[in-house]
């Protein structure tokens, strides 16, 4: 797989936020992907070396619409951590 297949879209909210500071980064990854596969993309996009990463499956809801119940697609995330004075840009705000 390609490098940009693997890391799908970084995952921002309040509490991925929070962990930047803690030279954490979380991305939404695919479904094929496993540890050494997002750590090469990570190196080869961003051009850092990842400390740790965790992968975690984050499993689909169910939500209902009147009266009629479907559910959301499962998908995967990424934590990858890196040392201290490594950055990547893509969160950076000016």
């Amino acid at each position: 797989m390609n490098s940009n297949d693997i890391l799908l879209r970084p995952v921002i909210s309040e509490k991925t936020t929070e962990l930047t500071g803690m030279y954490k980064y979380v991305f939404r990854v695919s479904m094929n992907a496993n540890k050494l596969s997002v750590a090469h993309a990570v190196r080869e996009l961003f051009g850092v070396k990842p400390e740790k990463v965790n992968i975690m499956r984050v499993r689909g809801k169910l939500r209902r619409v009147r009266y009629k119940y479907g559910k959301r697609s499962a998908w995967k995330k990424a934590i990858i951590t890196l040392r201290p004075g490594d950055k990547i840009e893509l969160f950076e705000s000016k």
